[in-house]
């Protein structure tokens, strides 16, 4: 159910409407780039995208390219000279460009650190050089490792299972010195698992709720690795939307240098989220209310269980996760099956 209380995040949106501010926003060509694009245009900012096509898609921009609040540089957060141009007049950045998917470093560590660590640092440093307020950053639930402990606390973590891990780890170190070096307003936010609308379906790094989404859509099977009572603490795009605002706006001085869990705060197995999934698809596809899901053996790098402590975003930053995963896969599948009628072609 969705949750009514945003006492804090509708008075930003009341402020930013009021008194715009420019904004760049990295992988602004991705799943969590371009819906921050999208509902900053909604709030009447200035916004510059940047994004080099490595992962994000060009029809996720399609929306506003006429918009002339929107400007959009071509090029990668490894090139300086790139970076400083999309950071022209910015007041703030929220960097989601990153190469995703602890599989894909696992395969290709030296292209994830090329990405995650020599294109923050590159950012980073253009950054603070062009004077920019506020560097919110996409940080990881990844970071927590080995660490066992349930629910997930900020300032405990374990051992990285995968270079994935240890790029965004470094990510949070490298923005912690440039906020005591260098006074930088750095906020860093740790996604647990996020989803919702414009999330790549396809592709061997596809995350498992738009890849299930798309096949049970399809009529093809599901696969489950291991067991399946995996647990993840699912969280719905919207939900990182006011993480990001929020964290781009705060003023508490206490509320900066530092690294928040983004989440829901609830655990889901993976196959209690089949079960979800299958039912909101059957109501476009009945046929999908009888799919059983494959099972395959555990995927390298994973960890068993994840769960979001929220006290420390909800007392410094003032969040209130708006959307649940039950909602939030309604509202998901909802935009896949859609997506999926405007794309088939005519009878």
């Amino acid at each position: 159910m969705s949750v009514t209380a945003r006492p804090r995040y509708e008075e930003l949106e009341d402020g930013l409407r009021a008194r715009p501010l420019s904004w760049l926003v990295t992988g602004a060509a991705g799943f969590i780039g371009s819906n921050l694009v999208e509902r900053l245009l909604e709030l009447g900012q200035r916004v510059t995208g940047l994004d080099n096509f490595a992962t994000g898609k060009r029809e996720n921009l399609a929306d506003f390219a006429g918009d002339p609040r929107f400007r959009f540089v071509e090029g990668d957060i490894c090139d300086r000279e790139t970076c400083l141009d999309a950071l022209a007049g910015a007041d703030v950045v929220l960097h989601q460009a990153a190469l995703g998917s602890v599989p894909r470093s696992i395969a290709d560590p030296v292209a994830t650190h090329r990405a995650n660590v020599d294109g923050f640092l590159t950012l980073l440093v253009a950054a603070r050089d062009a004077g920019v307020r506020r560097f919110v950053y996409a940080a990881s639930s990844s970071t927590y490792g080995d660490h066992p402990g349930l629910p997930k606390v900020e300032e405990q973590i374990g051992r990285p299972l995968s270079p994935y891990a240890v790029t965004k780890h470094v990510n949070e170190l490298y923005a912690g010195v440039f906020h005591r070096t260098y006074g930088m307003e750095t906020v860093g936010l740790r996604y647990f698992n996020v989803f919702g609308r414009r999330q790549d379906p396809d592709g061997p790094y596809a995350a498992v709720i738009p890849r299930w989404v798309g096949n049970l859509l399809e009529g093809r099977a599901c696969r489950v690795n291991g067991d399946g009572e995996n647990s993840r603490d699912f969280c719905y795009i919207d939900n990182v939307l006011q993480a990001n605002l929020l964290a781009a706006t705060v003023r508490d001085p206490a509320a900066l240098g530092e690294v928040y869990n983004v989440a829901y705060g609830e655990r889901t197995s993976l196959n209690e989220l089949f079960v979800l999934i299958r039912d909101a698809v059957a109501r476009h596809r009945p046929e999908a209310a009888d799919a059983v899901p494959e099972h395959g053996p555990p995927a390298p790098g994973d960890v068993r269980h994840s769960l979001a402590d929220l006290a420390k975003i909800r007392r410094l930053l003032g969040y209130v996760p708006s959307y649940d995963v039950r909602t939030g896969l309604s509202l998901a599948v909802d935009w896949y099956a859609a997506a999926a009628e405007a794309a088939a072609p005519a009878v």
